[in-house]
This record gives C-alpha cells, sequence and structure tokens, in this order.
C-alpha cells in the first residue's frame, strides 16, 4: 500500500514543472558563487575550498530552502484544490503512509539536487582553472548537507500541511534561510531547523572540522525529524479532517 502511495507522489512529480526548478535554479548560485569568487580571487586563495564557500553562501541560505519550498508546496498542492484531501482522507491507507510518502519524495529530490550541486561545483572549478585535487571532503559535505535539507523538507512539509497556499510556505522557506545566517553567527544554528543545512554543507569553514560535534549535528536533525512527523500526523488525525 505504501509504495502506491509513494507511486503516485512520483506521477505529481515526474509530471509537473517542479523539475525546471531542480535543473535551473541550482545553476544561479552556482554562477553567482563562481562570479564572486574570480571577482575576489587574490582575498580568496584557497581554491577549490574558496569557491566552496562562495557555492554556498548562496546555495544555504538563498536558494536551496526556496527550492526545497516549491517542492513541498507543489507535493501538497493537488490534495488543496477541489477538496481532494476528503478523497485522500477517506482512502484505507494509514494517516502516517501519507505524509511518510510526501518526505521520501522531497528527500529523493533533493538527494538529486546535491548530486547537481556537487557537479556544478566541480564543473565551475575547471572552468576558472583550478588544477588542484578536488576536496576529497567533498561527498562528506554533499551527505551531511543532505540530512540537514531532509530536516527544512519536513518543517515544509508541515507548514504546507497546515497553509493551504502555494506561494506562503515558500516565502517562509527563503526568510527561514535568511534568518539561518544570523542564527549561525549567534551560535544558535544547530538550534534552527533552516540552518542546519549549511552547517553540513560546511558552508563557512569548508577547510576545518565542523562548528560542533557531527553527533550533536546529527541529534538535532533526529529531533526536528521526529518532531515534523508527530506534529503532522496529530494534524492529519484531529485537526485536518474537521
Amino acid at each position: 500500500m505504501f509504495y502506491r502511495i509513494l507511486k503516485a507522489e512520483w506521477m505529481k512529480l515526474r509530471h509537473s514543472p517542479v523539475w525546471l526548478a531542480f535543473i535551473f535554479l541550482p545553476i544561479l548560485p552556482a554562477f553567482m558563487g563562481t562570479f564572486n569568487y574570480v571577482q575576489n580571487i587574490g582575498i580568496l586563495q584557497k581554491e577549490w575550498y574558496s569557491l566552496w564557500t562562495q557555492h554556498t553562501l548562496f546555495t544555504c541560505f538563498f536558494f536551496l530552502p526556496a527550492i526545497i519550498g516549491v517542492y513541498c508546496s507543489y507535493l501538497y498542492r493537488l490534495e488543496h484544490m477541489n477538496y481532494n484531501w476528503n478523497a485522500v482522507m477517506t482512502s484505507p491507507v494509514p494517516i502516517s503512509s501519507l505524509f511518510f510518502a510526501k518526505l521520501l519524495s522531497a528527500s529523493a529530490m533533493v538527494v538529486l539536487t546535491q548530486i547537481w550541486i556537487g557537479i556544478l561545483f566541480v564543473l565551475c572549478g575547471k572552468i576558472t582553472g583550478l588544477s588542484s585535487p578536488i576536496p576529497p571532503q567533498l561527498p562528506e559535505w554533499l551527505l551531511t548537507g543532505t540530512a540537514g535539507a531532509i530536516v527544512i523538507c519536513a518543517v515544509q512539509l508541515c507548514l504546507s500541511l497546515v497553509i493551504r497556499s502555494f506561494a506562503v510556505p515558500v516565502g517562509i522557506a527563503l526568510i527561514g534561510g535568511i534568518t539561518g545566517i544570523g542564527m549561525i553567527s549567534k551560535g544558535y544554528g544547530h538550534l534552527f531547523p533552516y540552518s542546519l543545512f549549511s552547517l553540513g554543507m560546511r558552508a563557512n569553514q569548508p577547510d576545518g572540522s565542523m562548528s560542533y560535534n557531527l553527533g550533536q549535528f546529527l541529534i538535532s536533525c533526529a529531533i526536528y525529524l521526529l518532531l515534523c512527523i508527530l506534529f503532522a500526523v496529530y494534524w492529519l488525525r484531529h485537526r485536518d479532517v474537521k
């Protein structure tokens, strides 16, 4: 049964314009970050690591939270139109499966986006003439960044569940990403869900260790995921049916 729900979610994504956001939006921060790097190459002298800080500056705080907001809003768009929630809520499937299918679909899109971000980073580095080896930490940056991005998926799915609008949750995601800059600067990044992505991506210090323990980072991700799942299941069982 869960497979059928998941298949339905992928059918919605496969025939939607959301793929345009997946393909084109990550190109913008890659271009902007590369331009910044080239213009300040006299100051940014750590080659690949400096280029990564410029890419993630735009990706982590501006573009990717908005892309995730678009993904998650679209996953709820059909249910929020023409009273389709009535049909969904009366279907013989567990309530939790409805949210888990959307979370898994959004997470899969995030994984694909992260792979695309990594490819763009390598391409931009080669275009700018970087001849040193590609940082061996790149897979780790993308992997831990994916964990933080999945947290944003869970938060945005909850917002899109409650707010029956396409644009409003996307706006909240953009504001959340920008607010994450201030939270990290004050040392509260691990307490704010929209900051976890940039922490996982090592946006500020790619050539060093995390600003705090990896275990603490993973615990923060797990706690936010659990809270979002519990909230979504509660809302679907007790509020959305009304």
